[in-house]
């Protein structure tokens, strides 16, 4: 009789205990045994993540339509802004980035309105009447290497800068802070499955 009361006055201590413990036993195995699948991977998204910076508040002054209108980066904010940067007489590259851009986009579904495009024009080149119909929607804005260069790439030499603009693509989130660039040559299913991922984890925009 004694030992059955001691078992039962024992047990709610011993599930207690177990409570407390399974938590602790759970992250030793996720991190511990990540061949179980319970540990997340370090880094699964493809563009690279930038340092966080504001860049749409720049004077509206700064850029204007091909119509010769100022236009006012910081209207954007709210949405995420896919941005490349290239000439006017847009060559093949400089196609392939808007293809890939607009693409990414337009896959987004429920949540395409979420995202906008602006195409830095760098120079005063009139981009033809098959790119500015095959491109409806995009922003396409005038503005110079340099100007384009301090919002995007600040951090490199001159003479890198003009290389890395005509290359790149990027993300800005909706707060106007510049956040992911694509590489050069990138990969257009996973341009859009990083910018899918984005829209899916993120609350704001």
């Amino acid at each position: 009789m004694h030992n059955e009361t001691s078992k039962r006055s024992i047990t709610p201590i011993v599930l207690i205990a177990l409570v407390c413990v399974a938590p602790v036993a759970f992250a030793a195995l996720a991190y511990f045994v990540p061949g179980i699948g319970l540990r997340p991977a370090e880094s699964s998204n493809y563009g690279q993540l930038l340092e966080q910076r504001p860049v749409l508040d720049v004077a509206p002054t700064s850029f204007r339509t091909l119509e010769g209108e100022s236009f006012d980066m910081d209207s954007l904010r709210g949405k995420w802004v896919l941005v490349s940067v290239d000439s006017g007489d847009c060559d093949e590259a400089c196609v392939r980035k808007l293809f890939i851009l607009r693409n990414s986009h337009a896959s987004q579904g429920k949540n395409v309105d979420r995202v906008t495009r602006v195409w830095l024009v760098t120079d005063e080149a009139t981009p033809s009447p098959q790119i500015l119909e095959a491109y409806t929607g995009t922003h396409i804005l005038r503005t110079d290497d340099q100007t384009a260069a301090a919002l995007l790439v600040p951090s490199l030499s001159t003479a890198q800068q003009t290389e890395h603009l005509r290359t790149g693509m990027w993300v800005i989130d909706p707060m106007g802070n510049l956040m992911l660039e694509f590489p050069p040559d990138a990969d257009p299913l996973k341009v859009r499955k990083d910018i899918s991922k984005l829209l899916y984890h993120s609350r704001v925009g």
